[in-house]
């Protein structure tokens, strides 16, 4: 079985970044909650959850900035400036490396998508709509949540939470 590992956010912003989903990405599709994906696929081992309950238990929780809403072509997402969200992932794709799909060995650009698979005309009234009410603002990463991916929906496997 593979994975999705996705930062865990708070539950006001988990909230508000569900009721976009909600809003603006097709009902058919919209099959999982709102995420911040760290890697899309990882095997579901002992090995991973275990490099995942070490860095949960040396990590605090921190802040970070939702700063921009852009494009996706074919989608909207909300894109999260966070040093220390890069310093997690740096540390996990290190321990993951022979593990990690040509995706996941991409450059790491935090965000959330809410919007996706829809026309691009559709995505450019979205994003228009989007950007012209909002200001940044400012959540928490209070863990790690692994999920098995099934096809479709995800199933939630654990939530890794961050010791401070």
């Amino acid at each position: 079985m593979s994975c999705v590992l996705a930062l865990a956010l708070d539950d006001a912003a988990q909230q508000r970044f569900d009721a976009l989903r909600q809003q603006w990405f097709p009902p058919a599709r919209n099959q999982i909650p709102a995420h911040l994906t760290l890697f899309h696929t990882l095997p579901e081992t002992e090995h991973v959850e275990a490099v995942l309950q070490a860095v949960a238990q040396t990590a605090a929780t921190f802040a970070m900035q939702v700063g921009s809403v852009r494009s996706l072509g074919r989608g909207v997402a909300f894109f999260l400036d966070s040093h220390a969200a890069m310093a997690v992932e740096r540390q996990l794709r290190g321990a993951f490396l022979e593990q990690l799909t040509p995706q996941d060995r991409q450059g790491f650009r935090p965000h959330v998508v809410v919007q996706n698979k829809v026309e691009p005309a559709v995505a450019k009234e979205t994003l228009a709509m989007l950007q012209a009410g909002f200001t940044p603002w400012e959540c928490r990463a209070v863990g790690l949540d692994l999920w098995r991916y099934l096809g479709g929906p995800w199933k939630l496997l654990r939530r890794f939470d961050f010791a401070g």
